[in-house]
Parts: structure tokens; sequence; C-alpha cells
């Protein structure tokens, strides 16, 4: 999807990411690019990642936040910064305000992860609770900021964040020069536009594809009317860019350099994080995943040399394990089916020998004895099962069926 209409007065340039830069030496990590073989092997050209995930607190944000909140004048900084975040955001404001002596107050939604509220705390910012969405926590911020004369740090609707968070394309460029397409997730903007605005003016050439998940997709309408627009119902796990309106400034960019935004759906980042995990060894939050989802979704579609870029890796313990679940699932690493067995001893032993020969895990069992469908001598077992993939599911129900089991879905 492209919608491009000319922007008269860019409100980042290249050398204000040059200067954001300059100014983030020694603050912000150069973060690790790796190469992905299997995604290489996908998309017929080579993929790498640009592992934002390892960067100092978890994410990219604390480059903008950084250079945000340094540039503010000594009396801004006494009276303090407030900031509105689902947890990447917040931590980056945090640790940035540590560095420069800066108070902060950091309002997150009422279910942020935990890990992320802990650590903000840690990062030694004051959290408020908030809200259910990152929209309701940012209208909760600015409010404070009007009450109390606190500085609001936005996520990214903001020329300093943008540019802050542009150096990423200026290392993109360095560490991957011949880089023909770059993967970014979009939440509200900040991020796609600053690498955008980076690697445009430097190599016009390559092609920006930014991403959304599918639940929580308002650039795709916002960029159809030509000014941003506002959604309602977001349902995604990727709460990094659950976002319910592009920001004002981030959103011009967008329109103008970014070439395409698609969207990915829930079943294709839990599979993205899974690949992440089992091949790459990366520990990646669902937002930060949304890339290498759209690679995964129709990897011909994309130019090579690709650079993904993983833009987070603060994760839930709990929806981790949650994510994983499902991404196994999406995947067909998993088998629920019932069959129906005369109940008498030794039939339950019999069955799991069967499997064991088809190589199946078993996680879990149940009998079913009330069901009127059954006969008076018959249980049904309902099965869940650990497999290698749908190919092996298949071959598992078929072997079951072939040992004489009347097997349902």
């Amino acid at each position: 999807m492209n919608f491009r209409t000319p922007h008269p007065f860019p409100p980042v340039i290249l050398d204000d990411v040059r200067g954001a830069q300059k100014m983030l030496s020694g603050v912000a990590r150069v973060t690790a690019m790796e190469g992905s073989r299997h995604l290489s092997e996908l998309v017929g050209a080579p993929v790498h990642f640009k592992c934002e995930n390892l960067q100092r607190t978890g994410s990219f944000k604390l480059r903008g936040a950084y250079v945000r909140i340094a540039g503010l004048s000594p009396v801004e900084r006494a009276a303090g910064v407030v900031a509105a975040s689902a947890g990447n955001h917040a931590q980056g404001v945090a640790l940035a305000s540590a560095l420069l002596g800066v108070r902060a107050t950091v309002f997150m939604p009422i279910g942020a992860p935990l890990p992320k509220v802990a650590a903000t705390r840690e990062y030694g910012a004051q959290v408020r609770l908030h809200g259910q969405v990152v929209d309701e926590t940012l209208a909760a911020a600015q409010e404070y900021a009007q009450e109390t004369g606190a500085v609001f740090i936005h996520p990214f609707d903001h020329p300093d964040i943008i540019a802050g968070q542009g150096t990423v394309g200026l290392e993109i460029l360095e560490q991957c020069p011949e880089v023909r397409t770059i993967v970014v997730g979009i939440g509200g903007g900040g991020l796609a536009a600053g690498i955008a605005v980076a690697v445009k003016a430097v190599r016009p050439d390559v092609r920006i594809v930014g991403v959304q998940a599918a639940g929580a997709a308002c650039y795709p309408p916002s960029l159809a009317a030509g000014h941003p627009v506002a959604i309602d119902g977001l349902q995604t796990m990727a709460d990094g860019i659950k976002v319910g309106r592009p920001g004002d400034v981030p959103f011009g960019l967008v329109q103008e350099l970014v070439d395409e935004v698609r969207t990915v759906s829930e079943a294709e980042l839990s599979s993205a994080l899974l690949l992440c995990l089992e091949r790459a060894k990366l520990v990646v939050e669902p937002a930060g995943v949304s890339p290498v989802a759209a690679l995964l979704s129709d990897p011909r579609s994309f130019r090579g040399p690709v650079v993904a870029l993983l833009s987070g890796g603060n994760v839930d313990p709990l929806l981790m394990q949650r994510i994983l679940t499902h991404g196994m699932a999406s995947a067909g690493r998993y088998l629920s089916l019932r069959v129906r067995l005369t109940d008498r001893p030794g039939a339950l032993a019999a069955l799991l020998a069967s499997l064991s020969v088809a190589d199946a895990n078993v996680l879990d069992i149940g009998h079913v004895r009330t069901d009127p469908r059954l006969g008076l001598t018959e249980v049904e077992v309902e099965l869940h099962l650990e497999t290698k993939g749908p190919a092996h599911c298949e071959e598992v129900t078929a072997a079951l069926r072939q040992a004489g089991y009347e097997v349902t879905d």
C-alpha cells in the first residue's frame, strides 16, 4: 500500500538523525546484525536481523527518549518529564532520565507486562497504572503534564524522537550497505519514519516496508484517507505496536517515504516468535517479530538483501508461554484428536503403544464415559499430542486408523 503526498517542510531531515547519532554515542549500543539462513532460503536472498531486542532496556526506544530529553532546557529538566507507554518507551524514558539526572513519571496501561513495569521502576521512574490501551494512558499522561508542568515525552509524535529512532537506519546502512529492503514494525510510526528519513536520504533505492498487526492496523485506513484516522477495538498480542491512531509528525513522513504497509495475523506473529526462538536463539516480543511474520507470510515478495528489524525483546514470561503454545499450534506441532476404545484393561496401553510407534508425544489425555453417543462398553479418549509438523500429524492420524482405531478431530 503506497499513498504519497509531497511533504513541503519535513520535520526531520538526515542532518537531524546524524546529530542524534553523535548524541547517542556511548549511550545506545550499536546492536548486532545477524543472518537468518532459514529466512534467506525462503526469500531466495540474504535476510539479516537487526537486533534492537539486544539494545539497552531491551528495545530501540532508548534512542529517541534520550535525544528528546537531552534537548530540553535546564528549566524544562527541572520540571521533570512524564511519559506514557506499554513498556518499551517507559523503560527508555526511565533510563534516559536517570542518565541525564531528570525526574521521570511514567503512565502505563493497567495490563502492561509485569517485567516491563518492574524494570521501569528499577530505572528510577515513578510508575502510574492507568487505562486499558496506550491511547488512554497517553491522555492521562498529557493531563498530568498540564497539571504539574512536567514535559510530556511522546513515544513517537515528536521530531527529536523520530531523529533518535532514525539512527537505527544509519546503522543498518553501515552494517549492510548492500541492503535493498528494510522491514520494520509500525505502531505510531516514529521508528519507521526515522528509518525512512535516514535511509531514503542516502539510498533512495532501498524499499521500506512497514508492518502492523491486523488487529491494530491504524495506518492502512489513515493512508487511504490521507490523514491520521483513529480506530477502535484494538486486539493484538503485540502490545508494542498496539496504537489506535498514527502520530501527526511521523504520519507525514511515513506517507511520503515508506513504500508499503502490510498487516500480519496473530497466528503469523506467533509463528515468527517461535522461529526467532528456535532458529535464531533470539528472544523477541510480538511487536518485534512483526517484520519476520511479514517475511514468513509472503517471502518471495521481498527483494533482497533484506534487513528485518527486531525492535524489542521485552516479553512477559507468562505471555511468552501462551504465545509459544499458540505458535506451536499454528505451525502444526500440536495434534488434538479423539479415539473410541472398548472399555477394557489394556486398551489404553495398546493405544499409547501405537502412538509411540508413530513417534508422537502425549501431552495430555482424558477419558469420556458419559457421552450418550457411546456404547455401553465404550470409552472415548481425548488426546493432545506434540508432533513434528503438519506432515507428521497426518502420519500419526493415518497410523491410528490403520491400526483399527476410530479417530475424530
